[in-house]
């Protein structure tokens, strides 16, 4: 099922800002929520609450926020024992960085979204493109000082229809992060330039921690919202 199927069905129920049982059973089986994997429940999730938030502005807010709820509570995974989060750590100088984000970018299911202070380096930039000429919904926050320097992608990724946001202050977006399919976190001091991978002493850390995703996630919607 495509985002805009995703979104018809999930904005039928929210018509009257009430998710029934019988809507309950009908979004369940519409979605195939029993074959979901995590990745995907995340994604519908993610739209979720992207018409909540835009159904916030009237004064059916309440009642929107709690069909909202009860849409999470639906695509909640049946309790299971909890797995240890993964993690892995890549460094440079070397191309261990640049080809565990590009990596990581190619296997995109569904969304991600990004929050860099800078991106140069077409390595990244070709699979950004790519997972969005395929269908990945991408988000894209960076500094706007940053991006007008020579060999910043941002306005090729711009120019792609990608959205993107810059701050507009005389301080800068240093953040270095990026969350994928809602269930990967990658952190750590790695600016995506060809600079970064061939001369700089950085690194960058993949975790599949919920908390720490979650976390990311608020500031991410924090900052896509400043920024606006």
């Amino acid at each position: 099922m495509n985002p805009p199927d995703i979104d018809r069905l999930l904005a039928a129920t929210l018509a009257d800002q009430r998710l029934t049982g019988g809507e309950k059973t009908a979004l369940a089986d519409a979605l195939g929520l029993a074959d979901l994997d995590d990745a995907k429940r995340a994604f519908v999730r993610h739209r979720a609450f992207a018409l909540a938030r835009a159904e916030s502005a009237s004064p059916d807010a309440v009642t929107a926020i709690d069909w909202l709820e009860d849409v999470v509570k639906l695509l909640a995974p049946a309790p299971v024992a909890p797995l240890a989060p993964t993690a892995d750590a890549f460094f440079t100088p070397g191309d261990d960085c640049v080809g565990a984000i590009a990596g990581a970018i190619r296997r995109l299911k569904q969304f991600a979204d990004v929050c860099v202070f800078t991106i140069t380096d077409d390595r990244i930039c070709e699979p950004l493109l790519d997972a969005h000429r395929r269908g990945v919904q991408l988000r894209i926050l960076t500094d706007d000082e940053k991006s007008h320097e020579l060999g910043s992608d941002v306005y090729r990724l711009l120019s792609a229809g990608v959205p993107l946001r810059m701050d507009r202050s005389p301080y800068h977006m240093h953040h270095k992060f990026a969350i994928f399919d809602g269930v990967t976190l990658l952190t750590g001091s790695y600016n995506w330039t060809r600079g970064a991978a061939l001369n700089n002493k950085e690194n960058i850390l993949f975790t599949s921690d919920g908390r720490l995703v979650r976390s990311y996630g608020r500031l991410f919607e924090r900052l896509w919202d400043e920024f606006a």
